[in-house]
């Protein structure tokens, strides 16, 4: 596996998370990591993207102002931090890569993780 997601859980309202995304070898095609959720009954998502330099972030409007993407200084491991989570943050989360820009399309990522469960509930 190239891409590897972790740090999903149980939490409730209002609760943070932090998922990592772990890049086991490098290669030009996982150049830009971004994170899909997939709500149940739901199509898959974008919801945020980031170079592995980090010189390029994008999100979507609805968690812009609550969660942050990063990147260590290798390029290696990918993070989004996930804070005041909501309910309708629920779904399983995936990293995936494409080897250039940024995109909300799912389509246009050749490489997938397995997806890690977020689940926020009272």
């Amino acid at each position: 596996l190239q891409l590897v997601e972790s740090g999903g859980g149980l939490v409730q309202p209002g609760e943070s998370l932090r998922l990592s995304c772990a890049i086991s070898e490098f290669t030009f095609d996982l150049e830009y990591i971004g994170w899909f959720r997939q709500a149940p009954g739901k199509e898959r998502e974008g919801i945020s993207c980031i170079s592995r330099t980090g010189s390029s972030i994008v999100y979507i409007d609805s968690v812009k102002d609550r969660f942050t993407i990063s990147a260590d200084n290798a390029g290696n491991t990918v993070f989004l931090q996930m804070n005041s989570l909501k309910p309708e943050d629920t779904g399983v989360y995936y990293c995936a890569g494409r080897p250039t820009t940024c995109s909300m399309a799912d389509t246009l990522y050749n490489s997938w993780g397995q997806g890690t469960q977020v689940t926020v509930s009272s």
